[in-house]
């Protein structure tokens, strides 16, 4: 397994350059990666095959160049050989807050990615979901470090890693229906094989890899962990070889390929057909967000509770990026199935629970940002979303707002009544709990810290749309 400090997985994510011994950063908004003298060689000789020129062409590699003239960028320390710039990604997530089908996608690409570079005598050092990133429905490797040249009779170094945080999460969801999200994120290292174990029974024993790669992977691994023997140095001496590698990649990638998870509803699934708007209401909605994102060009609009992505498709029509986000796995999985078939590039669906947003992990808790330090939005949606968080998870109105205004961000936002009956179900185990849940509540707050706020009501008095202006400069 790859350690923190290594070429192939860089300690933190690229911020700002503040020292010259960092090896990935940010400096005019541009990704860049120092080089050693033999990560320089690895470079060069990827830099010269014919699947990274055509990945790199299909989007599925980030687009990377070796800089000729440092002398605009901030001093280095001598001992980097070379520097790389990549093309930056327009935001940074992570594997758990990916619904089923993305993850999957992304181990797809990871194995094909692997079974490429052998093919021209090289590898990757390893396996993780974090070297992938999304640009919209498009998984994109970023990770140029982690390729490697091949030595003869070296075993695939990325298979545990490969299982425990893309196969077994995979395996969790579509055999058990238990969600990965708490599990990845609880444990950045992923599932081990002795772990799964423990949760599968006889019968999923039968069920298409969990036998070979999850009950015969944990005995071996309790084994060799019981022993002072050198693994890698045992499968030399086994002949152990590309082919070998090769079949095992193939084997992998049918096994992923098969593996489905479609339950047929959620708590929210069906919403847009079961959201009581009436008569014309649905059309005067669209057209007042319509008549917002129409005021200028947006940089990031996030969509927050965007079930079935009918305000992030038109968001994107008036933004450079978009970030659909919802609770509900379901609907994201197939929001992102639909934005796969239709190439969207823009878009991008993460399960986040705003009432419980993805904090800063690893070391320091720098390793993996908040959702909130990783780029800010100047437009915020929350449709038909607040009384989830003030009902449903006991969420202060006034501080949910002054949440969405720490951000600097216009937002949009929709009070939907106590009459609705989705509304009513968030409230029918609230009986005898006082919430202050009203639009006199929310006026007060939206007006205590954002400029010049707007407002329709809707024809059945039991909806209103606001329109609340960030201050300048955040006052």
């Amino acid at each position: 397994m790859t350690t923190r400090d290594s070429p192939a997985h860089p300690q933190f994510e690229p911020g700002s350059f503040r020292d010259p011994d960092t090896r990935v950063f940010r400096y005019n908004n541009e990704i860049f990666r120092c080089l050693t003298s033999r990560a320089l060689d690895d470079w060069t000789r990827l830099a010269s095959t014919e699947f990274f020129e055509k990945l790199t062409q299909e989007g599925k590699l980030v687009r990377t160049q070796k800089v000729t003239d440092k002398s605009e960028l901030p001093k280095l320390n001598p001992k980097w050989a070379a520097v790389l710039k990549h093309e930056a990604v327009p935001f940074i997530s992570y594997p758990y807050e990916w619904p089923f089908q993305m993850l999957k996608d992304a181990a797809l690409l990871q194995l094909d990615l692997t079974s490429a570079a052998l093919d021209e005598g090289m590898t990757l050092k390893d396996a993780t979901p974090f070297n992938i990133q999304w640009v919209g429905s498009r998984p994109t490797f970023i990770d140029i470090g982690s390729f490697t040249a091949y030595e003869a009779g070296e075993p695939w170094a990325g298979y545990r890693q490969f299982c425990n945080q893309f196969l077994y999460p995979l395996f969790l969801q579509a055999y058990k229906q238990v969600r990965y999200h708490p599990w990845l994120r609880g444990n950045l290292e992923g599932i081990e094989a002795a772990e799964l174990s423990a949760l599968m029974s006889i019968r999923d024993y039968l069920r298409p890899g969990v036998l070979t790669h999850v009950l015969l992977q944990a005995k071996a691994q309790s084994r060799y962990n019981a022993e002072d023997r050198d693994i890698r140095k045992d499968l030399r001496a086994a002949g152990f070889g590309p082919s070998l590698i090769k079949n095992n990649l193939r084997h992998l990638r049918r096994l992923v390929e098969r593996l489905e998870w479609a339950p047929s509803r959620s708590v929210w699934s069906e919403y847009g057909k079961e959201h009581g708007y009436r008569g014309e209401e649905v059309l005067k909605k669209y057209e007042f967000v319509r008549s917002v994102l129409t005021r200028r060009r947006w940089s990031l609009v996030w969509d927050v509770g965007c079930n079935t992505g009918t305000f992030s498709r038109l968001s994107a029509k008036h933004a450079d990026y978009v970030l659909a986000l919802d609770g509900d796995q379901l609907v994201l999985d197939r929001l992102y199935s639909e934005l796969k078939r239709e190439g969207c590039q823009c878009i991008l669906p993460l399960v986040v629970d705003l009432a419980d947003p993805t904090p800063g992990l690893g070391w320091k808790g720098l390793e993996r940002r908040q959702l909130d330090d990783r780029g800010k939005p100047d437009l915020i949606l929350a449709l038909a979303f607040m009384h989830h968080l003030v009902i449903g998870r006991n969420i202060p109105l006034a501080e949910m707002v002054e949440w969405f205004a720490r951000f600097g961000a216009d937002l949009v936002i929709e009070f939907v009544g106590l009459d609705d009956p989705m509304v009513k179900r968030l409230l029918r185990n609230r009986t005898g709990q006082r919430i202050a849940y009203s639009t006199e509540a929310l006026e007060l707050a939206l007006n205590e810290h954002f400029g010049s706020v707007t407002q329709e009501t809707l024809d059945s008095g039991n909806r209103t749309l606001y329109y609340a202006q960030a201050r300048p400069n955040g006052g």
